[in-house]
């Protein structure tokens, strides 16, 4: 009788344990599953020199597409966004000289001043391309996390005395071509005989060359935004791996 109570016994103790060790097998499968997890973890997020690139690279497809919308014919004129028409202080002016006839004169103007615009753009490629390259892998942690438009407006500190000094020749050049200051000129010669119109002078050449980078960073930072909020705008896997996160 004993022997058998003995049996019993053994039998329930090992029926326990094996109980115990089904219990604890999920445990041990999640521990396992939590350890593998933490081994690849690193690989889901950008890394800062990949964060680093992909600012570069968002900011060189961003700039090229804006010189080549900007850099060609109509590339100011026909975009109302970034179009150059008679500054504030001069409205005046022309509302004056429309009503007197001259408005072929005046659009004739904003024509030529555009056309300059149009003219200077190329020459920005050759500088946004030099403020990429001196990006740093902190710069560019900064920026992945900021506005919508960090990144262009970092740009813009960066390049904007530059650019304009490589601009000024060109649209000075330019609007002599086209006859710019010629027809502003003549325009305020009109604009003298008006009554109640005062005249003013204007540096025609730095007005320009203002307006110019003005619409130019406009663009770059609609590209800047496009690759931001549209994946459709991510053409590379590495603008996809930084801004898709």
């Amino acid at each position: 009788m004993r022997y058998v109570k003995t049996i019993l016994v053994l039998l329930l103790l090992s029926s326990f344990c094996g109980l115990a060790a089904e219990a604890q097998l999920p445990k041990s499968l999640d521990a396992l599953k939590n350890l593998g997890g933490q081994s690849t973890g690193g690989t889901t997020s950008a890394s800062g020199s990949q964060i680093a690139q992909g600012l570069k690279e968002a900011l060189r497809i961003g700039t090229e597409n804006a010189v080549a919308s900007t850099g060609r014919p109509d590339g100011f004129l026909a975009n109302p966004l970034i179009k150059i028409g008679m500054p504030k202080q001069f409205q005046t002016v022309e509302k004056g000289l429309r009503l007197t006839g001259f408005g072929d004169q005046v659009d004739g103007f904003v024509t030529s001043m555009n056309r300059a615009a149009e003219q200077a753009t190329p020459k920005a490629k050759s500088i946004f391309v030099d403020a990429i390259t001196s990006m740093t892998i902190n710069d560019a942690k900064n920026l992945l996390n900021g506005g919508e438009t960090a990144a262009t407006d970092f740009f813009k500190v960066k390049t904007s005395d530059k650019l304009y000094q490589a601009f000024r020749p060109v649209v000075d050049n330019s609007i002599n071509q086209v006859g710019t200051v010629k027809r502003y000129n003549d325009l305020l010669g009109q604009a003298k005989g008006l009554p109640f119109v005062k005249t003013q002078s204007l540096d025609v050449g730095n007005y320009v060359t203002n307006k110019s980078l003005d619409g130019l960073f406009l663009i770059v930072a609609q590209e800047e935004k496009k690759i931001r909020t549209n994946p459709a705008a991510r053409v590379t896997d590495l603008l996809k791996n930084v801004f898709g996160k």
